[in-house]
C-alpha cells in the first residue's frame, strides 16, 4: 500500500496535508495519534468509503481489505453461521455445490474448496469465537440475543475469519475484557497477512506491530518497532530538533546583528543584503511537538481510619435467591490499589456496584465508613450526559454552591480550561467526555474510586496522564480494565473473580496471563475428550431444517422472557415506592392509608415472586431451545 501526498480536509480542518507513507507486504503496523487526528478516517480512505480531495492511495486491486462491519450482526442466524458466511466464497461454492449437478462443475468447486480449506471452516470459526469468548452452547446462538458489545465480538471474530491480506482494525479491543484481549494479541502476532492496527492499548502496541505509523499535523512518519521504541525515538529526535532551532536562534541574532550595524554603509551594503538572504532561509525547524497536553488530578480525600468497607460472608446478586457472588470476606483500605480479573460476565461489574452501594448485599455484614464517599466511573455513564450542556453546567448541578470561578478550578485540573469548559458536551470527544466523568466523580474529593473500563475512549497520552493521576491520588483505588499497561502501572493487589466467588490472586499480570493460556489449552483437551465419538449424522438439510425450529422457537421464547422482565422491573419499582411511603412517620396517624399500602405491598412480593418463577422457567426454555439448535 502506497499514501502518496494525500490530503483530506474536513470542513475548514486540514487532516492530512500532502501525507506520503508506504507500508509493505505483511508489515504489522500500529497506527496512532491523539484523538481527532484523522486516524478512522484514514481508514475510511483506504477502505474507499470516502475520497480524498488531492493525492492517492494505492492498493494492490486483487488483495482483499477487510474491516469491522459498521453494523453489529443481528437476527436469528447463530453466531457460528454468522462468521462462517463472512468467507463469502466458500458460502457461494457451498451454495453452487447443493444446486449444480454438473459433474466437470462440481469437481471444479471441490478443488477450489479445498484450496481454501473450506474443510477446516467451521473448526477455524469456533476456535476464534472461543478466543473471543464464547463458548461451544453460546456459539449456537442467535446473534440477536447478545447484547450490542458482543454482537460487537461476533462482527470481529467474522473478520478474522474471513482473513483480508489488509486488515484494518479500530480500537479492536474495546468490546474485549482482557481474556479476550489477550487471546487478539497472541492471534494478530500470527496474522498471515498485512496488518494496519489503530489502538490507544499501550500493550498491544508494544507486543503486536514491528512498525509505529504516527499521524500528527497532518503528516504521517513511520518508525521501526514497537510504541515503547517508537517513543524514545520520537523522544530524542524533537530533542534534538530543539537544540538545532537554538543554535539557529543564535545564528540569526548573529546575522541580525551585523545587517543592522551595516546595511546603510555603501562599503557593506553588498555583504549586507547578502546576510539578509540568508537570514530568510533561515527558518525555524517545524518541532513535533504536541499542541498541549493531557491533565488529570484528582482532589486529595480527607483520611479514614481503616478499614473503609469490610464485608463478611456476602451475596449478592440481582434477582434474590440467584446470588451472581457468594461468601464474599473482603477488605478495603484507603491506601489499597486492587484490580478486578476475570471475563465478562463473572461479576466483576456486580462487585463493583456493591462497593459503590449501587447494589445492596442480599446476606453478610457489610460496613462502611460513615463518612466513605465513594467516585463511580461505569462504561456506559457517557450516554447519561447532556449533549446540550457545557461542562461547566454539568459541575453546576453536582456542586450547586460553587461559584463558577470554583466550578472552573475543579475543571482545570481535568483539562477543561478557557472556552473549553463552555463547549458543549456534543462536541466533545470520547476522550474529553471521559474526563469530564472523573471531573465529575471526583467533585467531593472521593475515598474511594471504582473504575470500570475507564481507558476506553482515552488516548494513549490521556492514559499515561491517568496512571500518574492515580498514582499520585491518596485514595483507594478499584480498578476493572482490559488494559494491562494501566493494571501493571496502577494495581498492586489483583482479585479473581469467577465461579461466583472472589478471591486474591498472588502472581502478577504475566502469571495472570499464563494461567490464562494453561486454562485454554486445558478446556480444548477436555472438549475433544468429552465430544461424542459417534453421533447419528443428519443431513445438511436436516440440521438445518431442526436449527430452524429451534431457533424459532427460541425467539418466540425470548419475547416471553423480555415482557416478563419488563413486569418485574414494574413490580420491583413499585414495590420499593411503596415501602418508602410506609416508612414515612406521618402515616403512622393514617391507619386507613397504612393498612392499603400494607395489602399493596404484600400483594406486589407475592406477584413479583410469582414473575421470577415464570422468569427462570421462560429463561430455562429458551436455553433448552438453544441448545437444539
Amino acid at each position: 500500500m502506497y499514501i502518496n501526498d494525500l490530503t483530506y480536509r474536513l470542513g475548514e480542518r486540514v487532516l492530512f496535508d500532502r501525507a506520503t507513507v508506504a507500508v509493505n507486504k505483511g508489515w504489522r503496523v500500529g497506527l496512532v495519534g491523539r484523538n481527532g487526528t484523522g486516524k478512522t478516517t484514514l481508514l475510511r480512505l483506504i477502505f474507499g468509503d470516502t475520497h480524498s480531495d488531492s493525492g492517492d492511495i494505492t492498493v494492490n486491486a486483487k488483495i482483499k481489505i477487510g474491516r469491522i462491519a459498521q453494523e453489529a450482526p443481528g437476527g436469528d442466524t447463530s453466531l457460528i453461521d454468522t462468521v462462517l458466511a463472512a468467507d463469502k466464497e466458500r458460502a457461494q461454492l457451498l451454495a453452487e455445490l447443493e444446486s449444480d449437478h454438473d459433474p466437470l462443475r462440481t469437481g471444479e468447486i471441490h478443488e477450489r474448496l479445498t484450496a481454501i480449506r473450506a474443510d477446516s471452516a467451521p473448526a477455524r470459526a469456533a476456535r476464534i469465537l472461543a478466543g473471543l469468548g464464547f463458548d461451544d452452547q453460546a456459539q449456537q446462538q442467535p446473534c440477536g440475543a447478545l447484547s450490542g458489545g458482543w454482537r460487537m465480538r461476533v462482527a470481529l471474530a467474522s473478520l478474522l475469519f474471513s482473513e483480508p491480506e489488509l486488515l484494518l482494525l479500530d480500537e479492536p479491543t474495546n468490546h474485549l475484557d482482557l481474556e479476550a484481549a489477550i487471546w487478539l494479541e497472541n492471534y494478530l502476532l500470527n496474522y498471515p497477512g498485512t496488518l494496519l492496527l489503530v489502538s490507544h492499548d499501550r500493550d498491544l502496541l508494544n507486543k503486536v506491530p514491528d512498525r509505529i505509523l504516527h499521524l500528527e499535523n497532518g503528516k504521517l512518519t513511520l518508525y521501526s518497532g514497537n510504541y515503547d521504541r517508537f517513543e524514545r525515538t520520537r523522544r530524542e529526535r524533537l530533542e534534538q530538533e530543539a537544540a538545532s532551532n537554538i543554535k539557529m536562534e543564535s545564528q540569526r541574532k548573529h546575522i541580525q546583528s551585523f545587517v543592522d550595524r551595516f546595511r546603510y554603509k555603501a562599503s557593506k551594503a553588498r555583504q549586507a543584503q547578502s546576510r539578509l538572504k540568508m537570514l530568510e532561509k533561515l527558518q525555524p525547524i517545524a518541532s513535533q511537538v504536541e499542541n498541549g497536553t493531557t491533565s488529570l488530578d484528582f482532589p486529595k480525600p480527607e483520611p479514614l481510619s481503616p478499614p473503609i468497607i469490610a464485608l463478611q460472608n456476602g451475596t449478592v446478586g440481582y434477582i434474590p435467591g440467584q446470588p451472581v457472588l457468594r461468601d464474599l470476606n473482603l477488605r478495603i483500605d484507603m491506601d489499597d490499589r486492587i484490580a478486578l480479573l476475570g471475563a465478562n460476565g463473572n461479576g466483576k461489574s456486580t462487585l463493583s456496584k456493591l462497593l459503590a452501594a449501587r447494589l445492596e448485599a442480599e446476606e453478610g455484614s457489610l460496613l462502611r465508613s460513615k463518612k466513605l464517599k465513594v467516585g463511580y466511573f461505569a462504561q456506559d455513564q457517557t450516554d447519561e450526559l447532556d449533549l446540550t450542556g457545557t461542562p461547566v453546567s454539568h459541575m453546576g448541578k453536582v456542586m450547586p454552591l460553587a461559584s463558577e470561578g470554583q466550578l472552573r478550578n475543579h475543571l482545570g485540573r481535568f483539562g477543561f480550561s478557557g472556552n473549553k469548559a463552555l463547549t458543549h458536551v456534543g462536541k466533545l470527544s470520547g476522550g474529553e467526555k471521559a474526563r469530564l466523568l472523573f471531573a465529575l466523580l471526583s467533585h467531593d474529593a472521593p475515598h474511594l474510586l471504582i473504575l470500570d473500563e475507564p481507558t476506553n475512549h482515552l488516548d494513549v497520552d490521556a492514559r499515561e496522564a491517568l496512571v500518574q493521576a492515580l498514582n499520585f491520588y491518596e485514595g483507594a483505588v478499584i480498578l476493572v480494565s482490559h488494559d494491562t499497561h494501566l493494571v501493571e502501572m496502577v494495581a498492586d493487589r489483583l482479585w479473581l473473580v469467577g465461579d461466583g466467588k472472589v478471591r486474591a490472586f498472588d502472581g502478577d499480570m504475566a502469571e495472570y496471563k499464563k494461567l490464562l493460556l494453561e486454562q485454554r489449552r486445558t478446556e480444548r483437551r477436555q472438549a475433544k475428550e468429552t465430544k461424542p465419538k459417534s453421533e447419528p449424522q443428519l443431513s445438511k438439510k436436516e440440521r438445518r431444517k431442526a436449527a430452524a425450529e429451534a431457533r424459532a422457537a427460541a425467539t418466540h421464547l425470548r419475547k416471553a422472557v423480555q415482557q416478563t422482565e419488563k413486569q418485574l422491573e414494574k413490580l420491583a419499582l413499585r414495590k420499593t415506592a411503596i415501602e418508602e411511603q410506609l416508612g414515612r412517620p406521618e402515616l403512622l396517624n393514617d391507619n386507613k392509608k397504612l393498612t392499603e399500602l400494607q395489602r399493596e405491598l404484600g400483594k406486589v412480593t407475592k406477584d413479583l415472586a410469582a414473575q421470577e418463577a415464570q422468569w427462570i422457567d421462560a429463561q430455562q426454555q429458551v436455553e433448552n431451545a438453544l441448545s437444539l439448535s
